[in-house]
């Protein structure tokens, strides 16, 4: 009997131990889905970069500190995000805490492979001269960094390459990386990870870059983009569905066969912001042609687009923007727009096709440039060097840092709370007592060093005095922890 108890004790023990963590997305049509619930996703996102340009190096990036992580995953929860853009990063760095804090916060990520260093970026002007194989190692390193977190939603392979008639050859580069990344994740990932283009909102040449990235080659299908981001900030002050054009950028989206949402949105022409443009984004028109959007951007910098502003101590002001944004999120009725359509899973793209663009300096042709030299064996044999990325454990409870209110008023108890597996952030979820504030989610492997990932395994306590990990602070095991002394009781 005692034998018996013992193998319970272990199997639940191993249990516990488990990742909680957010289901992969797919793209299905023109919808993100729930692989496993095949329920339709809908982006409620912040653009997270924390510092701007000047917050990124070789030594930093926004998702390579957990204590920075874990302060703004748990804003984040209170305000009902639940997907983040992050457009610099550096693969060598450790990102397993902060991939896991988002995970366990139900919160997905979407990334930019490329960065304003050297070999960073395609060259708009002259994209041939930056399309080298140094470049690809800052592309698929991201990747590699990145293709073991299921709440990877996706990469951008490029943002805004293509916003003005000079660059005339950028496209065909684009739609290469593009085809190069996707060939690469077929062989070196566990799973199809969508890779898409965040555009500039210049009309005269939106539908033809949307139409350019979305249109199949009979000859390289791998180079269609699995989804298309938008930059728009034409929904200003208190606007309307008319007056912002939304209307306009509804119908032309309406016929889409991928998904198309906002990457970028939130004007501040008219402060403070009060986010009407929500209530639009995620109504019943433009639910049948976007798939939500991310608001620019988390943190105030020069350009005064924060939802929070980060003193130099790392404490945090919640701005009045933020207040808004968690206004109009709290208002979605989030079991509509996560309602699956047949109708908008079963669309088939267009073939390319001259005629599909309608702007005489837009190129018109799908000549795509050939890999440089060494990329066939990077995605044959995958990157030398390369990162390691793995969950590691993660323990939600109350973060060190100071939050105030717009008004200096402190907001206290902010926690990250860790969700059950298989959940998302959900507005207002967190505002009910759950037995989340309690409970505990851990991953086998944690990183050691910046480029290897070392086996470790988390282990839960039984006891109320939980200790902290990894800096974190930890929490009890609820009434789980009671369960394990029941056993322990009978042994």
């Amino acid at each position: 009997m005692v034998a018996s108890y013992s193998g319970l004790l272990t199997a639940i023990c191993a249990l516990a131990g488990s990742a909680a963590a957010v289901t992969p997305l797919k793209v299905q049509g023109k919808d993100f889905v729930n692989s496993k619930t095949g329920d339709r996703f809908q982006i409620l996102g912040v653009d997270y970069q924390p510092g701007g340009s000047s917050g990124f190096s070789k030594d930093s990036d926004p998702l390579s500190d957990g204590d920075i992580c874990m302060r703004d995953a748990a804003l984040m929860q209170r305000l009902g995000v639940n997907t983040i853009r992050v457009y610099n990063l550096e693969p060598s760095l450790d990102h397993n805490k902060c991939a896991s804090i988002f995970n366990a916060a139900g919160i997905y990520m979407i990334l930019d492979v490329n960065s304003p260093l050297t070999n960073g970026y395609l060259d708009r002007s002259a994209p041939w001269t930056t399309y080298t194989n140094a470049y690809y190692k800052q592309v698929f390193g991201v990747v590699e960094a990145f293709k073991t977190f299921d709440n990877v939603l996706g990469f951008f392979a490029g943002n805004e390459v293509i916003n003005e008639e000079a660059t005339r050859l950028a496209p065909a580069y684009v739609r290469a990386v593009i085809r190069d990344m996707k060939d690469y994740i077929a062989k070196q990932a566990d799973r199809a990870i969508p890779v898409g283009y965040s555009a500039a909102d210049v009309r005269e040449i939106l539908m033809d870059t949307s139409n350019y990235f979305e249109c199949d080659m009979k000859n390289s299908t791998s180079s269609r983009a699995d989804f298309f981001g938008l930059n728009s900030y034409s929904w200003c002050g208190d606007a309307s569905y008319k007056s912002s054009g939304y209307d306009v950028l509804t119908q032309d989206f309406s016929n889409a066969s991928l998904p198309v949402f906002f990457s970028e949105y939130g004007c501040n022409a008219v402060k403070p912001r009060i986010f009407t443009e929500v209530q639009s984004l995620y109504g019943e028109e433009m639910t049948q042609a976007f798939s939500g959007g991310l608001v620019y951007e988390w943190t105030q910098e020069e350009n005064e687009f924060g939802l929070v502003k980060i003193e130099d101590d790392g404490s945090v002001e919640t701005l009045v923007d933020y207040d808004n944004l968690q206004k109009q999120f709290n208002k979605l009725d989030i079991s509509r727009i996560s309602a699956s359509n047949d109708t908008q899973t079963s669309v088939t793209p267009p073939t390319c096709d001259p005629s599909l663009i309608t702007n005489s300096t837009f190129y018109n042709a799908w000549n795509l440039p050939e890999a440089p030299s060494k990329v066939s064996d990077y995605i044959k044999n995958g990157l030398p060097h390369k990162p390691v990325g793995s969950l590691v454990p993660v323990t939600g409870g109350k973060i060190s840092q100071k939050v105030v209110d717009h008004n200096g008023n402190e907001i206290k108890n902010v926690e990250l709370k860790v969700l059950a597996n298989d959940a998302v952030n959900t507005p207002s979820a967190l505002n009910a007592d759950t037995s989340s504030n309690s409970s505990t989610s851990s991953a086998t492997g944690s990183a050691s060093g910046t480029n290897t990932a070392s086996s470790a395994s988390g282990t839960a306590t039984k006891t109320n005095a939980a200790s902290s990990l990894n800096g974190f602070p930890a929490v009890t095991l609820g009434g789980l922890s009671g369960f394990f002394m029941l056993l322990a009781s009978l042994l």
